[in-house]
């Protein structure tokens, strides 16, 4: 997921997207702990994402704070 697709998005947008990552880590955790998971990268992967997702809400909150 690129930034630029996610700045032109709004706080809804983005927070919903979030959320659907939040849910997509949770799957991938329990498929770690069943030991089905394959591709353990994805799990790095997911969270920064969410990172990205978060840090680029935060930057939008602050804007429209101005």
């Amino acid at each position: 997921m690129k930034t630029s697709e996610l700045r032109t998005k709004d706080v809804a947008a983005l927070e919903k997207e979030v959320a659907d990552l939040l849910k997509a880590h949770f799957g991938l955790r329990m498929q770690k702990a069943t030991q089905q998971l394959t591709n353990h990268s994805q799990l790095g992967n997911t969270r920064r994402d969410i990172a990205r997702v978060k840090t680029i809400i935060a930057q939008k909150k602050k804007e429209a704070a101005k």
